[in-house]
């Protein structure tokens, strides 16, 4: 059994954090550590296909959530306060759904249990058409990048995760080739007979659009106590655009 690669900060009740979709455990580190300073053992996962984890062909939510539950049971952590952004946040609803008895609190950011349509195909794309001289040099993918993505906030992101292959040569560390593939399963909705009945907070972007208004009759539906917060001069990147308002509204609720 493979079990997904972490980085674990700090002592006391354990806190998992999921990063989103072509993200990586090092996204969270800053908060990570304050969440460790805080009092919490806080476990910064690499999922499947990301990070410094294993790669497999296999990539749906409940592969997701066994991955985690390996995890868990690997460490031997009974139950834990779990945060997820992104496609982290819906591996986590599901888990929390399936569950119960393993998650103490639930904090989701930015992303709902609805259907989301496939939106990356730029971004992919855009990284799929990097040839090897691209990847000599951080700048030289950069550079590259910029052509077809303009964001440079987007761009940093993603070369986060470059690394040197062999001396002159980067590479990525997420598996493209089979998230590619799996855009649909990305989106897929959380199964209509699921439900969590423990403490659930959802915080959302004030200016992203992944969570409506609209969206919190089908949130509570399946979290009947979920309580929903908003970051107001943050997009979809909520926890990195404003750390500080994160990680002020997420603690409340760690803490209770």
């Amino acid at each position: 059994m493979k079990i997904l690669h972490s980085r674990i900060l700090g002592s006391g009740p354990p806190l998992l954090i999921l990063h989103g979709f072509l993200g990586m455990s090092d996204n969270w580190k800053s908060l990570g550590m304050q969440y460790a300073d805080a009092g919490f053992q806080v476990h910064l996962l690499d999922q499947r296909n990301h990070g410094q984890s294993f790669w497999a062909n296999q990539f749906d939510y409940p592969t997701l959530v066994d991955d985690l539950l390996n995890y868990m049971n690997h460490h031997r952590i009974t139950s834990a306060d779990l945060i997820g952004h992104s496609m982290g946040g819906k591996t986590a609803m599901q888990f929390a759904c399936t569950h119960p008895e393993r998650v103490t609190r639930l904090i989701v950011a930015d992303i709902g249990p609805k259907y989301y349509p496939p939106h990356h195909q730029e971004i992919l794309g855009a990284l799929a058409s990097l040839q090897q001289e691209d990847m000599t040099s951080r700048g030289a993918a950069d550079e590259a990048l910029s052509l077809r993505i303009k964001d440079w906030g987007i761009r940093q992101f993603l070369l986060k995760n470059l690394y040197w292959k062999k001396p002159g040569q980067l590479g990525f560390r997420m598996n493209l080739e089979v998230l590619t593939k799996s855009m649909e399963q990305i989106g897929a909705p959380l199964p209509e007979n699921l439900n969590f009945f423990g403490k659930v907070l959802f915080i959302r972007g004030g200016r992203s659009n992944y969570i409506l208004d609209e969206d919190l009759e089908g949130i509570r539906t399946h979290f009947p106590q979920a309580r929903l917060e908003t970051l107001p001069e943050a997009g979809h990147w909520l926890h990195a655009e404003n750390p500080d308002l994160f990680f002020q509204i997420s603690i409340s609720l760690l803490n209770s």
